[in-house]
Order: structure tokens, then C-alpha cells, then sequence
């Protein structure tokens, strides 16, 4: 493996839409709380517009080769933005400061799970959400019937907060 680490411009990423693509597919394979809904979640309706939105982004690539193999992708938002037509993410007056971070995309291909990838992005997700004096809560959302990466967080200090649409997301925070 010949593994490089390289941190996207808003305007390039483009370099996500097949893994993004993928993840909404694993996720929908993983779902057994309405897994219909991941029908129209993909990187146009999902990645894009949460880059478009946030205030800040942090997207990070990993390639094998020349082949992109892993991607994260972390905001900072205004705590508004998470209560849309969609869902109410978390009670907003629980969150002091006007915004919020979140680790809102995370996926590596199967065959490159457990050799360390997803520790170092999230760490360096963590790193650059620290970095904002102005936020103070952390979130991130784990679809229904992903248990490993709900595991893989709660190892790295996220505690589940709660639940919501039935079930079909499980929020945790920090």
C-alpha cells in the first residue's frame, strides 16, 4: 500500500462523489430502519449541499496509488442548519454557542478497513474542529444498523445523546 493523505478545496469535491455514492449505498445495505430512505441520498443531495451551507469544510482523501480509497468529511454550521424538512437533529437549546461541528461524512472501501485509515482521519477531523473557538459541541450521525462505526466512535469519546426518525439515526455527541 502507498497511502497519501491530501486535503480538498470546496471546489474539488468532485474527487468524493463515488465513494459518497457508496457509502449511502452501504449504509442503505447495513439499514433494517427504513433503508428506503437512503433511495434518494447521494453526493448531489447530500455532499454538495452541506458544502454549500457550512460555514467551513474540511474534506480529506485518501488514495492507494491513484486510487481513492477513504474519504472524511467535516463542517462547521450554523446549529440552525441541522433542523430542516428532513429531521430536528438535536434539541438547539441545548448547544450555548451559535455554531456547531460536525464529523458528517466517513467512509473507506472494505478492503482497506483495519490498517489505521480511520483513526488518522479522525484525528485529523477532530483536530481541525478543534481548532474553532466558537464551537464547543460536537456531533456526528450513524445510520441504523452500522454498529462498527457506532463502536468505532464511542472508542474515541462520543457518547449516543439520542435518536431520531424512529431509530433510523443515531445521534452521538461530544
Amino acid at each position: 500500500m502507498e497511502l497519501t493523505y491530501e486535503i480538498l478545496k470546496d471546489n474539488e469535491i468532485e474527487y468524493c462523489r463515488d465513494l459518497c455514492n457508496e457509502l449511502m449505498g452501504f449504509q442503505k445495505s447495513k439499514a433494517y430502519i427504513s433503508p428506503q430512505l437512503f433511495d434518494n441520498m447521494n453526493f448531489d443531495t447530500r455532499m454538495v449541499p452541506s458544502v454549500k451551507n457550512a460555514i467551513h469544510n474540511y474534506t480529506v482523501i485518501v488514495k492507494d496509488g491513484e486510487k481513492i480509497i477513504a474519504y472524511v468529511y467535516s463542517n462547521i454550521s450554523p446549529k440552525e442548519a441541522y433542523s430542516n424538512d428532513f429531521a430536528t437533529f438535536f434539541d438547539l437549546s441545548t448547544v450555548r454557542k451559535k455554531n456547531v461541528g460536525c464529523l458528517s461524512q466517513f467512509y473507506i472501501k472494505e478492503e482497506y478497513r483495519q490498517y489505521g485509515i480511520g483513526s488518522k482521519l479522525f484525528n485529523m477531523s477532530m483536530n481541525w474542529l478543534k481548532q474553532f473557538e466558537d464551537v464547543e459541541d460536537y456531533f456526528i450521525y450513524v445510520s441504523n444498523g452500522n454498529d462498527n462505526a457506532l463502536e468505532f466512535y464511542q472508542r474515541k469519546g462520543f457518547s449516543v445523546s439520542h435518536t431520531i426518525l424512529d431509530g433510523f439515526i443515531t445521534v452521538l455527541r461530544k
